[in-house]
């Protein structure tokens, strides 16, 4: 079973419980001490926790306290699960905390979940890869308190024409359009807007680059967002023909468990 004394950073998914792992499921109802980050993280999963298990909710508490009680509990021998909402890879604030824990010589291991990215493009029943299209992703945020690093600003992204989600940056819409159209997207590149993905309260809007501002005002959509750009989100793209067909099912095309096959 899991280890007492030892600390889990665990990915909570998107927000339907459904998309929790298998793993991140039987974490939380062994754990005896649950941290979550309440503002992100569906709070169902305090209904999965077994009774007597000491449940904390993040969102207004720093990091040194956070920490601190991660290191009590683990002292006392108990198994600590600490939830961040999607996947711990993905601007989670994890680098910190198990900076800290290290300190201390505090174990720990990092289990991942399911990002809002492949929630969204299941909602958006977008392949974010298409062959002729895109065929790389780029994951990333609009600079705020946190600087960029060089080369990394979103118009000096734009000009790869790719696939790009963004994270954390709806409110600032306009700065993300008028930097993305200036590093190269054309005006007409389609975006959807996905909040809550997963979530009962989802909402999703679609657009251009030229008019998802229009069609954003008046919403209430929340924080928790993501921004989709590229021609891989044109959601005619299936009927236009424009994207290739993937080789891997092709019957031309060999590979290591099956030869090719004559048209």
């Amino acid at each position: 079973m899991t280890d007492k004394g030892k600390v889990y950073f665990v990915g909570a998914g998107p927000g339907d419980l459904e998309l929790l792992t298998i793993k991140a499921g039987r974490l939380i109802e062994s754990a005896d001490v649950i941290i979550y980050t309440d503002s992100l993280v569906n709070p169902g999963i305090e209904k999965m926790a077994h009774e007597g298990a000491k449940i904390y909710r993040s969102s207004t508490m720093a990091l040194e306290e956070i920490v601190g009680l991660m290191v009590g509990a683990v002292e006392e021998g108990k198994l600590v699960v600490r939830l961040h909402t999607g996947d711990p890879a993905l601007f989670s604030a994890v680098h910190e905390q198990r900076t800290l824990l290290e300190e201390k010589g505090i174990d720990y291991e990092i289990v991942p979940g399911v990002s809002s990215v492949f929630a969204a493009a299941a909602t958006l029943k977008a392949e974010l890869t298409l062959p002729g299209i895109s065929q790389t992703v780029i994951l990333t945020r609009l600079e705020g308190r946190t600087p960029m690093p060089p080369n990394e600003k979103i118009a000096d992204l734009a000009r790869h024409q790719t696939t790009i989600v963004l994270f954390l940056s709806t409110p600032q819409l306009s700065v993300v359009v008028n930097e993305l159209i200036e590093g190269g997207y054309p005006p007409e590149t389609p975006v959807a807007i996905v909040a809550r993905a997963s979530w009962e309260q989802e909402m999703v809007i679609r657009g251009t680059l030229a008019d998802i501002e229009n069609k954003v005002k008046g919403e209430n959509i929340d924080n928790p967002s993501l921004v989709l750009v590229g021609k891989a989100l044109d959601p005619m793209i299936h009927k236009s023909g424009i994207a290739q067909r993937s080789r891997l099912y092709d019957k031309s095309f060999a590979h290591g468990r099956r030869p090719a096959r004559k048209m």
